[in-house]
């Protein structure tokens, strides 16, 4: 069992994502559990935290270390194993390498993809059980209870509901997930954890401060090992097995080299994890790492689940959604965009494949792609150069309002440069509060914006042969570009792909692409613009292709 040292632990109020520059930071997904093939859900957890590792590079920020791996320990794996006719170390390969081509396909930046089973693991679990027992946080004592194996966990009463099992037979299940319970008696442990200001979004804070206030049993720190045989001994007690959330946790120590250096990164630590296992990082883990003499991580930033029309993904639906045939139908890029775009991390998110295609269309190939090559079009840039901005067609003002009749420029011009110029700093905000969809937002209200100044102006219906003409049409174009650069430079987080094709376009290279020393429209301030006469980079075609219905795909294949 698990002593806590105290009743209530209050970790420094510190948040990870603001951070002073310059800081080390560990971000991690949690190890997922290895009894079957990845998901969505799986893949959202992995982008988010991709998503604020790429978006912390390219600010330069200070080091950063993006860690992920398989969970493969356990009742459940035992069982899966059993119903596949495998051993568990042959079903945990198997699902492990396929969350590691998935992740890998999915664009993910990962550094150390941690498989729980690997001995270097195993080492480090042994060492801080060590450390829980050294301290006097562990002592011996008999747990008896409902016990539920899909979620790993004993429940109390006031967690079980009645329910029926697969022969419909009366049984206790969990009141939130339905699961059948079973009673068991362990060995256990206890504790309490409180992080405030440092859970995100908000209503999860509350979550974890409501568990609090309720009277939580000895957190169980062991199983009997007759009936938990895949996992790893108590040091010491050949009868227990290390429980397998105690073997998780550790996972973030011993991704980066726990016992012996990972104080290079920790306790700068930020956890993407979803809401289901919110109570095992708030409230047990903190507890624990204190127990063992080291402090919590900074940040947990959690998010809620993925649906299908409405309904729960489950196996028994059949409406499992594989990331893989995703990446396939809507691209790489696209899929990211897509989950990036539209899920919210404090309320559950609904996919369907029309919403997939509305949104992609809309906003990567019409707005974004058609913006690029209307813009980059040999018949509206012959000399395919980055065009030269005029002061006389778009003068500086302190308030647009001035501008009437000194240029060409109209009010609903000057806003979109205020919108644009402000954009860099409203998306780093944003990434550092856990809303990357509001982020992308406001990208897309930008994007928006910049179509409407280029259809206001109609750049291809001005007389190239009129100097004065020829200087609005180039400042129209170079406008548009410095905004399509900004958004390209701002979107490398969530599409990597595209951004690269994006900029190249533009001929922005590898080491402009940073966003630390962004300055946009340089030219407007009176200062030189680096791009300005540039050859721009070869046309390779359309940047986001439009994308079909995988009915009409499959119709149009057949007739073919």
């Amino acid at each position: 069992m698990l002593r806590p040292t105290q009743r209530l632990l209050r970790p420094p109020r510190r948040c990870a994502a603001t951070a002073a520059r310059g800081r080390r930071l560990l971000l991690s997904t949690p190890v997922f559990y290895a009894n079957g093939p990845p998901h969505i859900g799986h893949v959202y957890s992995a982008l988010l935290a991709d998503a604020l590792h790429r978006h912390r590079e390219l600010r330069g920020a200070g080091p950063g270390l993006l860690c992920t791996g398989t969970d493969e320990h356990g009742l459940k794996i035992q069982q899966a194993a059993a119903a596949a006719g495998l051993s568990p170390p042959e079903l945990c390969l198997r699902i492990s390498g396929l969350f590691r081509q998935v992740l890998a396909g999915a664009a993910v930046s990962f550094d150390v993809f941690t498989r729980t089973s690997e001995p270097q693991h195993q080492r480090a679990v042994c060492h801080f059980w060590g450390a829980l027992q050294a301290g006097g946080a562990l002592y011996k004592g008999c747990y008896q209870g409902w016990y539920c194996t899909p979620e790993e966990c004993f429940l109390p009463e006031s967690q079980l509901a009645e329910g029926r099992d697969a022969q419909g037979r009366p049984c206790k299940v969990s009141l939130e997930s339905g699961h059948q319970v079973r009673a068991a008696t362990l060995i256990s442990g206890s504790a309490l954890g409180d992080n405030p200001g440092a859970i995100s979004p908000e209503p999860f804070q509350q979550h974890a401060l409501r568990w609090l206030d309720e009277d939580l049993p000895d957190l169980s720190v062991s199983r009997e090992r007759h009936r938990h045989k895949w996992g790893i001994p108590v040091p010491g007690d050949s009868t227990q097995t290390i429980y397998v959330w105690v073997d998780a946790l550790v996972n973030y120590l011993s991704a980066v080299g726990y016992p012996e250096a990972h104080g290079e990164w920790w306790p700068a630590a930020c956890h993407v994890v979803g809401k289901d296992i919110l109570r095992f990082h708030a409230i047990y883990w903190p507890a624990l790492l204190m127990a063992a003499g080291l402090a919590p991580p900074e940040r947990i930033l959690v998010h809620s689940h993925w649906t299908v029309r409405g309904k729960k993904m489950s196996k028994s639906l059949g409406n499992v959604v594989d990331p893989l045939a995703c990446m396939d139908q809507f691209t790489v890029d696209g899929f990211r965009y897509f989950l990036l775009r539209q899920g919210v991390p404090d309320r559950d998110c609904d996919y369907y494949e029309e919403k997939v295609i509305k949104v992609l269309n809309s906003e990567l190939a019409d707005a974004l792609g058609g913006l690029l090559n209307r813009s980059t079009a040999l018949s509206i840039n012959p000399s395919s150069t980055y065009p030269r901005f005029s002061q006389s067609c778009f003068p500086k003002v302190s308030d647009h309002r001035e501008a009437k009749g000194i240029g060409r420029a109209s009010a609903e011009d000057y806003e979109l440069l205020a919108a644009v110029a402000s954009l860099p700093l409203q998306v780093a905000t944003y990434f550092e509060n856990f809303q990357i969809y509001k982020a992308l937002e406001c990208i897309a209200l930008c994007i928006r914006q910049t179509n409407g100044f280029f259809q206001r102006h109609k750049p291809w219906k001005l007389d190239r042969k009129d100097p004065a003409e020829q200087l609005w049409l180039d400042t129209i174009l170079h406008v548009t570009l410095e905004c399509l650069r900004v958004f390209g430079l701002l979107l490398q987080p969530v599409v990597p792909h595209v951004a690269d094709r994006l900029l190249s376009r533009l001929a922005v290279g590898p080491e402009e692409r940073d966003l630390s020393g962004l300055t946009f429209l340089p030219r407007y301030h009176g200062q030189p613009c680096p791009l300005e006469g540039r050859q721009l980079g070869p046309d390779t075609g359309l940047l986001f292709h439009r994308l079909g219905s995988s009915a009409g795909q499959r119709a149009e294949a057949k007739s073919s």
